[in-house]
């Protein structure tokens, strides 16, 4: 228990030091450049020191508990034991025998991107802005399902061995096309949940998956194949996004209805 509280107080003391510039760049420009008190100072404060607590215990969960236990599991779902039977090594990598990797991928991929807290930011002011056009949860769930389906290529591309330029190049032209049918409201957001899903979740744990399985796979170079699978899990989600989008556009017309409207659950 000590040393669980000496970490939490390390933690703390290292989020303070992370959050400082941001703190003295607003409150530089308030004070030195637009010259103005800061509008309910006292409210401002303890909500900096709820980011401050938040944010420690956020970050000493994930290293406890979910950033070892994603890790074990990359590690068991990849390990040749597990895939072709005790004792066993394959000669030849047949990306079939890997459909629980695939799996684990995708589920990872979904729960990591509804569970981070940025992309809750970014969904919240889009529904502020826009006026409840745009739908938190729809929003979120556009974003997971994307970057699900990119962490699943992505370990099959691990698996199969396969460039990486190949499906990030095919992945970009999909988005330039789509760019120019999407509705214009969403285009600038969709690129920036492409972003918001590289943060503090999602990148351990696909990491972990992704060095694990080019470590045990036959014939893969950790530093080759192990990296690359953060880049579709920033990619798939600008598809997603917009694909969400164009469905609700296409929806809204079949309906009869005039008016765009994205869903608002």
């Amino acid at each position: 228990m000590m040393d669980l509280l000496i970490h939490l107080f390390h933690v703390t003391l290292d989020t303070v030091v992370d959050v400082l510039p941001i703190v003295v760049i607003i409150f530089g420009f308030q004070f030195f450049v637009i010259k103005k008190p800061v509008p309910n100072l006292g409210k401002v404060v303890i909500g900096f020191i709820y980011v401050l607590v938040g944010l420690a215990f956020f970050l000493v969960g994930l290293e406890e508990a979910l950033f070892p236990l994603g890790e074990l599991m990359a590690q068991q779902l990849t390990d040749p034991d597990f895939i072709y039977g005790a004792g066993q090594v394959a000669d030849v990598v047949h990306w079939q025998d890997y459909k629980w990797v695939y799996l684990f991928a995708i589920a990872i991929g979904f729960s990591t991107t509804i569970a981070e807290p940025s992309l809750l930011a970014v969904a919240i002011k889009a529904n502020e802005v826009s006026a409840g056009v745009i739908g938190i949860n729809g929003l979120r769930i556009a974003v997971a399902i994307g970057v699900a389906v990119g962490i699943g290529l992505g370990t099959f591309r691990i698996v199969t061995g396969t460039p990486l330029e190949y499906y990030i190049i095919t992945g970009y032209i999909i988005v330039m096309i789509q760019t120019f049918y999407a509705p214009k409201m969403i285009i600038a957001l969709a690129y920036d949940s492409g972003g918001v899903t590289t943060s503090t979740v999602t990148v351990p744990l696909v990491t972990a998956l992704g060095l694990g399985l080019a470590t045990t796979i036959p014939g893969r170079s950790a530093l080759l194949d192990g990296f690359g699978l953060i880049a579709f899990a920033s990619l798939c989600p600008i598809i997603s996004v917009m694909t969400y989008a164009q469905l609700s556009e296409w929806r809204s017309r079949k309906n009869g209805n005039e008016e765009y409207s994205i869903d608002k659950k």
